[in-house]
């Protein structure tokens, strides 16, 4: 699922180099729109020949204006290609470079010195300077820099983070005037998708800097690790490109780039990718603002290993025990408990929230991360296995907290 990448020298000497000195510069004019796709660094190769870039600051709109050249004549490309180099160019500047550093130090010696991890992606969220990306991407890291658009770097740090959703809320350490003229991405609350609909997915694949490829949706809901409702798509997703945007054909971000299938555990990609999506996204991200945190509602019971109700051949969630003062205690819930035989006897199976279903621990724990703490809810049971009981419970904050320095 590791997706971040590290730089290759090759890239650097022979590539990169080059095209930051305008050495390919020619070459890339006569070449128009193939260039772009021809050299790895796309935000030079594609923007020197034909994209003049102005920052400026208005008195009306404080947001980063990328100006640029027309687009090439319509006798030239078709209304699809048109559409694609225009989607491009209006969320392009919303895409980050992160590069992740840790500390090292040399045997026998007190010299710390900075090392690159790895590399990912992120986008900007707002015009104060947050950045969403994958938690995967930040992970163990010492520090963190981010490389904007215009190849301006700054430091960023995490705000927050949610490792079992794989989401990460970083804050970009940058003057007030760079801040007030970032382009935030737009987001779509990734409701109605269907599969077949085109998608395009921009990143900084092995550390080539805002790379497009495009695809279709290839699937929906699927389940990836503890991330629900995962998007497949078929968008080239390479080593570098987790927590870039992945984008419908309006530029509005659907969902945030995180894994791809790996058989032969090299890293590469197989035409099959896995993106978080925005519905998901949001309400974590929005939580990390607020509260520098996920606060997750729980009912305060412990529950049963799955297989104590597969031996019974009955669905649901088996509560194993209730904590007193606990929200599911004062509904009046019960655990498992002993007579005075010794003998266990079963207390609540949790088989229903609000009407759902809950057949297993996936889906109770699927519902009540779609609550909020301090929501009520029905919970239906079977006590004992057989009688069925109906408890309102006020959820409450899960007690597991998670802290960043």
């Amino acid at each position: 699922m590791e997706s971040s990448s590290t730089d290759s020298p090759f890239w650097k000497i022979d590539v990169l180099g080059l095209c930051r000195k305008g050495a390919l510069g020619a070459m890339v004019i006569g070449m128009s729109l193939f260039g772009s796709v021809l050299y790895p660094d796309a935000a030079n190769a594609y923007a020197q020949p034909q994209v003049a870039e102005v920052w400026s600051t208005t008195a009306s709109s404080k947001k980063q204006e990328v100006y640029r050249d027309a687009l090439p004549s319509a006798k030239e490309l078709s209304a699809e290609e048109l559409a694609t180099i225009q989607l491009f160019q209006q969320t392009t500047p919303a895409v980050v470079n992160i590069t992740n550093i840790v500390n090292a130090r040399k045997p026998y010696s007190a010299n710390v010195f900075e090392i690159p991890l790895g590399q990912g992606s992120g986008f900007l969220w707002d015009t104060k300077g947050h950045i969403v990306t994958n938690f995967h991407v930040i992970k163990g890291s010492s520090s963190l820099r981010v490389t904007l658009i215009d190849q301006q770097v700054f430091p960023a740090k995490v705000i927050g983070a949610d490792p079992s959703r794989d989401v990460a809320v970083l804050q970009l350490d940058a003057p007030k005037e760079v801040l007030e003229r970032l382009t935030p991405a737009e987001i779509n609350d990734s409701s109605s998708l269907f599969v077949g609909q085109r998608v395009y997915a921009i990143g900084n694949p092995f550390g080539l800097d805002h790379s497009l490829s495009s695809g279709i949706i290839s699937g929906l809901n699927r389940e990836l690790g503890g991330i629900k409702n995962a998007i497949q798509s078929d968008c080239s997703i390479n080593p570098g490109n987790s927590g870039g945007p992945l984008l419908n054909s309006r530029g509005e971000v659907i969902a945030m780039n995180t894994a791809i299938v790996d058989p032969g555990g090299k890293g590469g990609f197989n035409g099959i990718g896995f993106a978080v999506p925005m519905s998901d996204v949001k309400g974590l991200v929005d939580q990390i603002l607020k509260f520098g945190r996920v606060i997750r509602p729980a009912l305060g019971v412990t529950v049963a290993p799955p297989q104590a109700l597969r031996q019974l051949g009955l669905d649901g969630v088996l509560i194993l025990d209730v904590p007193k003062n606990s929200p599911a205690y004062k509904a009046g819930m019960v655990g498992i408990s002993r007579d005075s035989y010794g003998r266990l006897i079963l207390g609540d199976i949790i088989t229903g929230i609000n009407g759902k279903p809950v057949r297993d621990q996936g889906d109770l724990f699927d519902v009540l991360d779609s609550l909020s703490v301090g929501s009520t809810v029905t919970i239906d049971s079977l006590r004992g296995g057989e009688q069925k009981r109906s408890f309102t419970v006020t959820l409450e904050e899960r007690n597991t907290t998670l802290t960043f320095e």
